[in-house]
C-alpha cells in the first residue's frame, strides 16, 4: 500500500515547470516605479498648474504697467526669465543631466 495514494508523479513535473517559468518570467520581475519619481512628478504637475494662471496674471499686470508707462524694463525681463525657468525647468533638468551623462 502506498502512503500517498492521491498523489500522482505525472502532475508534478508539469506543475513545478510552470512555477519555475514563472519565477523566472522578466515580466513578473519588472521593477515598480520609484515613489520619489512618483511623489515628484505629482509636485511638479501641481506646480505648473498653480503657475499657469499666476504667470497669466503677471503678463497681463506687467502689460498693464508698460502701458501706463510704469514699469522698468528690469521688471519685465526678470519676469520673462522667471516663466521660462519655471515652465522649462524640466527641460532644463534633462539638459544638465545629458551633459553629466547621470
Amino acid at each position: 500500500m502506498r502512503a500517498f495514494s492521491g498523489f500522482r508523479s505525472g502532475r508534478v513535473l508539469p506543475l513545478g515547470l510552470l512555477a519555475a517559468l514563472a519565477a523566472t518570467s522578466p515580466r513578473g520581475a519588472l521593477a515598480q516605479a520609484s515613489p520619489f519619481l512618483t511623489g515628484a512628478t505629482a509636485l511638479q504637475t501641481n506646480i505648473i498648474a498653480w503657475l499657469t494662471p499666476i504667470a497669466i496674471i503677471l503678463i497681463m499686470v506687467l502689460g498693464g504697467m508698460a502701458m501706463a508707462n510704469r514699469m522698468s524694463w528690469g521688471w519685465c525681463l526678470g519676469a520673462i526669465l522667471g516663466i521660462a525657468i519655471s515652465f522649462g525647468a524640466p527641460q532644463i533638468v534633462a539638459w544638465v543631466r545629458g551633459m553629466f551623462g547621470v
